[in-house]
């Protein structure tokens, strides 16, 4: 064999091998996504986004340590949801007669969340509902929660500290019917109940958990399609210090290379996280770091409560669709029955209570307080 031949069979060896090498290299390790710009050459976050998914924002303490799902527990859940849409989405009869058994009990093996949004009254077929279907997946990997500490929870309280006060966001004042201001936020078309809005900002687990995105040169604004709040986001500009608390606190942002960054302070305590709000700081990280993938990272800091900062993470997911208006007031007949209901109650009980008062017959007078006439001698 010759030179030229021994050359051209070793090109034809080695080449190949050295080719595979670096795909192989590549495939490890990508170039990071770049987002495209927009007219203000900031990354494009402007999209319709989704972060329903069946990753709880806490890990039920059945899991541990584990911080990933293996491959046969995601494939368990979402086949379970797959299964539960179908039976969710069968037709519903509208002449059909209330249950006669269970009465507003839901099915067995409904979901918790479903059966305390009201049983075969509230959340009646599949329709109604959009929880998500699948695991939420950070960098491909399933997560068993949102919250990223080591157990998946929110850190212990320093020693000495008090919840008095001050609930989870839009769920405070539940068992009150003395007044609207005492109903929850939900009830009051004011916020989502749950932490949709946020910050931070996180499903509800039950529908509506839908975003668009819009930006300018100064302000970003996140369209939370529950219920119906738009969030301004300041792009370089400084904290309120009037004491005023917004409802979705005071968001001041910058853009770090490929990500926005954006810093909330001035909580109300209706919004209260983990009944944290006073002292509450949350900083928020949006990077697109894909085409169909917009990673949210939140660090939570409140030094009067705990000793070191934490938080958590999650991608969202394209929308495949628009947001449109979630007529909350429209038919919000609920609070103003709930309300009226306790007038009802209370007049009731007014009613008797002077009845019972008015049938209860006088005291008899004692025997010894009563006079005698004098005997003679």
């Amino acid at each position: 064999m010759n030179r030229i031949a021994m050359l051209a069979l070793g090109a034809a060896i080695c080449g190949p091998l050295a080719l595979t090498g670096s795909i192989a290299a590549q495939a490890k390790d990508p170039a990071p996504y770049q987002a495209p710009r927009n007219a203000f050459g900031q990354p494009d976050l402007g999209e319709y986004w989704s972060n329903a998914s069946l990753t709880p924002e806490t890990r039920p303490a059945s899991y541990g340590a584990q911080a990933v799902y293996t491959p046969e527990q995601v494939a368990q859940m979402e086949n379970a949801v797959a299964k539960e849409a179908v039976e969710g989405n069968k037709p519903t009869d509208p002449h059909a007669p209330p249950p006669t058994k269970g009465g507003d009990k839901p099915p067995p093996g409904t979901r918790p969340e479903f059966a305390a949004a009201g049983g075969n009254v509230g959340g009646y077929n599949y329709g109604w509902l959009d929880p998500g279907s699948r695991v939420m997946r950070v960098n491909g990997e399933p997560r068993t929660s949102i919250i990223n500490t080591p157990t998946g929870r929110a850190p212990p309280f320093k020693a000495g500290v008090s919840l008095g006060g001050g609930g989870r966001g839009g769920y405070g004042g539940l068992g009150s019917f003395d007044n609207p201001e005492n109903r929850s936020l939900g009830e009051r078309c004011i916020l989502g109940f749950g932490r949709n809005a946020g910050p931070p900002m996180l499903a509800n687990g039950f529908y509506n958990n839908d975003y668009q995105i819009v930006q300018s040169r100064d302000t970003i604004a996140i369209d939370v399609e529950m219920v119906h709040d738009v969030r301004l986001i300041k792009l370089n500009g400084t904290h309120r210090t009037d004491g005023i608390r917004p409802w979705m606190g005071d968001s001041i942002g910058h853009w770090e290379g490929n990500t926005l960054v954006v810093e909330t302070t001035n909580i109300p305590q209706a919004q209260a996280y983990h009944g944290s709000w006073k002292n509450l700081t949350v900083t928020e990280r949006f990077t697109r770091v894909g085409k169909d993938r917009l990673l949210y990272q939140f660090t939570i800091s409140d030094p009067s409560m705990w000793d070191t900062a934490w938080g958590g993470e999650y991608e969202f997911a394209p929308l495949k669709g628009i947001i449109y208006e979630y007529a909350c007031h429209e038919g919000n007949y609920a609070l103003e029955d709930m309300l009226s209901g306790a007038r009802a109650e209370e007049a009731k009980a007014a009613a008797d209570k002077a009845a019972a008062a008015a049938v209860t017959p006088a005291k008899p007078v004692p025997h010894a307080a009563v006079a005698t006439p004098a005997t003679k001698g």
